[in-house]
């Protein structure tokens, strides 16, 4: 998702999951059933640079996913022209935040994140605010130093103040093996929030978090037909369109 220098650990422990999810099966899991159609997309931050999004849309792109902040402290430069650009370009288009979950709570990670590009409205452009949750590029360990029950709470904490907010709950974006890694595989979102899974291989998700009927994003490579990571959504343009109109 992110191109940048933190990422690239992320990248390899995603190589290292995507083999593992392909040599042994999962136990408790049963593949979910693969839509008939994809609609394509991409996700992008600073490091992508100046983006010609007119050009990514007539390549066959209708989706993006751009990086908004992280932390507390860090606004992407490249936000607001990603934002209005798509936009303009006719992309359905949403906001994601880096978590940094010992840094403070997801409650203020979502304020801050929310103050600044991850505000959502029903208006059939917007996809849901993401909450990007993964490998800690930074020291504190891959969990953040979080218990599964703490690592839990926090997610929840985010989710919930966006769906305060926006009515509206957030997209999460993870690998499977973070989520069984730090959350215990906790099935606490299966009913609420869609899931944005990481595995760069060329069939889709079969390992998504407990609970959860099907993937709705699938990130399969980190290069590709258009700038950034490549992304699938499991459905028609119609479920697209839904996913950015409907109110949870």
């Amino acid at each position: 998702m992110i191109v940048r220098i933190p990422r690239v650990i992320g990248r390899a422990a995603i190589a290292a999951a995507a083999v593992l999810a392909t040599g042994a099966a999962c136990v408790g899991l049963s593949a979910p059933a693969q839509a008939a159609t994809y609609v394509n997309g991409f996700d992008v931050s600073h490091y992508q640079g100046t983006i010609n999004w007119a050009s990514q849309y007539s390549k066959g792109a209708r989706f993006a996913y751009m990086k908004a902040t992280e932390g507390t402290s860090y606004r992407d430069p490249n936000f607001n022209t990603n934002y209005t650009n798509s936009y303009k370009a006719g992309f359905i288009r949403g906001a994601y935040h880096f978590a940094r979950p010992n840094v403070s709570s997801g409650a203020t990670q979502a304020a801050y994140f929310a103050s600044h590009g991850g505000g959502w409205s029903a208006d059939g452009k917007t996809l849901p605010p993401a909450l990007d949750i993964e490998y800690n590029p930074y020291s504190g360990g891959t969990c953040y130093g979080l218990s599964h029950s703490s690592m839990v709470s926090w997610i929840k904490s985010f989710s919930n103040y966006i769906h305060t907010k926006y009515d509206k709950y957030p997209m999460i974006y993870t690998t499977y093996d973070w989520w069984k890694t730090c959350t215990g595989n906790s099935s606490a979102f299966a009913a609420t929030n869609p899931f944005w899974i990481a595995i760069y291989r060329s069939t889709p998700p079969t390992s998504i978090p407990a609970g959860t009927a099907t993937w709705t994003m699938w990130q399969n490579a980190d290069s590709g037909t258009f700038p950034g990571d490549q992304d699938k959504f499991n459905g028609s343009m119609t479920r697209l369109k839904a996913l950015a109109t409907n109110h949870d």
